[in-house]
């Protein structure tokens, strides 16, 4: 028979042990010697998420928020689930799937978050077709952009291939050296096709790592160029600056894929072209920076701005918080300081958040092969009211972080299973859960 106390257990088993049903029923004998059938134990889960996508399904912030949006594949390449996670918060709003990854379902999500109440001023992929065309069939007027990350992550791909082509290249060393002196020796060359010309592989490795240097040197300019803050001599970079900085950079790309070593020549066309397409959606976070930027140095100047744009990105080794960092400056420059902080910190360029929430679905898809789409509403409202131990948001959870400032701290209860005891209702930072049993 089912009760408040084995329905919290039994929940809290599931979502935070991430434990089967029979993994489940074991682990309530091993540790409380107390026996229940898998028909309670299912009875129990397939309630809390018929509640649980009922909560989905009620709830949205009460604010336009910026989002993320992208795809986790599962054990079946030919589907995915589809993820729209609030960059500012970390809350998720919207987990649909298994479904094909194409256009329809990404408008279909993003249609159906709509009639829920979410509202966006900013939306962030990176770069699939389907999500792309989405967002602009949904909101053809919104601000779409691209994710810094995936573009610098497959410059560091190309980066490895190139440096692998070095170290093979350079490992040819020593054989060459043993073909050329053994023509030196009037002795012919061993093997099929010898090559015996040390100084032609000297130029060839020469080359190749010139290559691979050159292309470290551009990647490492990107990174910078694509930063909040980028100060210059002169001052802080805007949008056009970048610009650019940006176009000079794919020149000097496109001219290293022209006089690159033949095996590296269309891995760098291919980078080129990911770039330049990349291009727009990546400057997108820019423009509002700019007009913030310009509004403070209309009160501070031009040099002050830059002076606190460089405190900021020192904030690290000054001072981790917002307020003991503007506390340091002069009076009569914290307020413009803070409207700069508030937008630096808040600038949206990638889609980590959305990460993060697939981090946490991963070992729940190993353990059930399948996540069904009421086990996915109940892991979104559990992360959805979990409050963060540590930083400057210890203690509030994503949905106090959205707005919603009501929101319980505990997720059972926001399902409508109160705790046992009325003085464990105070919120907490973790739930303790029993461990699974071997």
């Amino acid at each position: 028979m089912s009760t408040p106390e084995l329905e919290r257990q039994v929940l809290s088993l599931l979502v935070e042990a991430h434990a089967t049903v029979r993994g489940i029923q074991t682990t309530l004998w091993q540790v409380a010697r107390r026996r229940v059938s898998l028909g309670t134990i299912s009875a129990i889960v397939q309630e809390a998420q018929r509640r649980a996508q009922a909560w989905l399904s009620s709830h949205a912030p009460p604010s336009s928020r910026p989002l993320a949006l992208d795809e986790m594949y599962g054990n079946d390449r030919r589907g995915a689930y589809l993820h729209v996670v609030d960059t500012a918060s970390w809350a998720v709003w919207a987990a649909e799937g298994p479904v094909p990854v194409d256009t329809e379902s990404w408008t279909l999500v993003l249609w159906l978050a709509q009639e829920r109440g979410l509202r966006w001023h900013t939306t962030i992929g990176d770069g699939g077709a389907a999500i792309e065309a989405a967002v602009r069939a949904v909101d053809p007027t919104g601000q779409h952009r691209r994710d810094v990350w995936h573009v610098l992550h497959v410059c560091a791909q190309v980066q490895g291939r190139l440096d692998r082509r070095v170290a093979q290249v350079e490992a040819q060393t020593a054989s060459i050296q043993r073909q050329a002196a053994r023509v030196a020796a009037g002795q012919r060359p061993l093997g099929r096709n010898p090559r015996t010309d040390l100084v032609a592989h000297q130029a060839a490795c020469a080359q190749a790592r010139a290559t691979a240097d050159a292309l470290r040197f551009l990647t490492t300019t990107l990174h910078d160029l694509l930063e909040v803050v980028v100060l210059t001599p002169t001052g802080l970079l805007d949008a056009a600056g970048r610009a650019v900085e940006l176009t000079t950079l794919l020149a000097l790309l496109d001219e290293l894929a022209a006089t690159a070593p033949v095996p590296q020549q269309t891995e760098l066309a291919r980078l080129h072209r990911h770039i330049t397409l990349a291009v727009p959606g990546l400057l997108a976070f820019a423009p509002p920076l700019d007009r913030v930027q310009h509004d403070a140095a209309v009160v501070l100047g031009d040099d002050a701005v830059a002076l606190v744009a460089w405190a900021w990105q020192r904030r690290a080794i000054l001072a981790p918080h917002r307020d003991d960092l503007v506390a340091q400056l002069p009076p009569t420059w914290q307020t413009a300081a803070r409207v700069l902080m508030v937008a630096w910190e808040t600038a949206v360029r990638a889609s980590s958040a959305v990460e993060n929430w697939h981090s946490i679905l991963r070992p729940h898809l190993a353990v059930h092969r399948v996540l069904s789409p009421g086990l996915l509403a109940l892991l979104v409202v559990w992360h959805n009211h979990r409050a963060f131990a540590r930083g400057p948001q210890a203690g509030l959870s994503p949905l106090h972080l959205s707005g919603l400032t009501d929101a319980p701290a505990d997720w059972l209860v926001a399902l409508g299973y109160p705790p046992l005891d009325p003085a464990s209702a105070a919120p907490t930072l973790t739930t303790t859960a029993l461990p699974l049993a071997a």
